[in-house]
């Protein structure tokens, strides 16, 4: 699974270097798609379910899950998130980024920090032996330490031969226990991170999930192995930046 995630990876690290205003968000797919063709994999979103397009770009106050458009240009001071997933060899990666455009507001680009560090405390506690709600735990308290409120109604998920597998990975502890972590495993941990309330709501699209006040939200996300030597980040982009 480590080549198909780091595809993801060097693409992520390719759409944060060009975003800039003017861009619009269909250019950014366009992209994904080529680069895609250019390494044989097969985008995971496009199709799945009905969804339309190679990534998801979400804006502002969108969560996640954002459909790219001709119409949809970035402007300085948006934050954009990018969720992109492949397959190749019949294995899936899946990643999420979160990027400024230009200068953005102090309290969004607290957002993105607060969100992108909630996402490597989490990694932290991939260990054989702990629990589910052991990411669920330190996500939670980091992002609401910093006056920001987690989504619930979105969560994290096991990955592999499919796209979705169990278990689910919540930002929140739930009541009960949670499954332990076995070596072996592949989560994909992600964040979604509100500046306001953690109530969502999807547009007419029946795609694009946006705030339910309207305020920002930033989006983070990893593959992650569980070893018996600690967490493997599968979709790193170290080896690209």
């Amino acid at each position: 699974m480590f080549d198909v995630n780091q595809i993801v990876a060097e693409l992520l690290c390719k759409l944060r270097k060009i975003i800039e205003p003017g861009l619009t968000t269909f250019e950014l797919d366009k992209i994904a798609e080529d680069f895609c063709h250019t390494h044989k994999a097969k985008p995971a979103f496009k199709g799945y379910r009905g969804f339309p397009s190679s990534i998801c770009v979400s804006l502002n106050e969108e969560v996640v899950h954002g459909i790219p458009s001709r119409k949809r240009k970035l402007f300085k001071g948006d934050i954009v998130s990018i969720d992109f997933g492949v397959c190749k060899n019949g294995f899936y990666g899946d990643s999420a980024i979160t990027v400024p455009v230009d200068v953005v507001s102090i309290d969004n680009q607290k957002l993105i920090s607060v969100t992108e560090d909630s996402l490597f405390l989490a990694i932290h506690e991939v260990k054989v032996g702990n629990r589910i709600s052991d990411i669920s735990r330190v996500v939670q308290e980091h992002v609401q330490k910093n006056g920001f409120s987690v989504v619930r109604q979105f969560v994290g998920h096991g990955i592999g031969k499919s796209l979705h597998e169990a278990p689910e990975i919540p930002n929140f502890v739930q009541s009960g226990n949670s499954p332990r972590l076995l070596a072996g495993m592949v989560l994909a941990i992600e964040p979604m991170v509100n500046i306001g309330t953690h109530n969502v709501s999807v547009l007419k699209d029946g795609w694009t999930v946006i705030t339910g006040d309207k305020k920002c939200s930033a989006h983070f996300e990893h593959t992650v192995a569980v070893t018996v030597d600690g967490p493997l980040i599968l979709s790193s982009q170290t080896a690209f930046v």
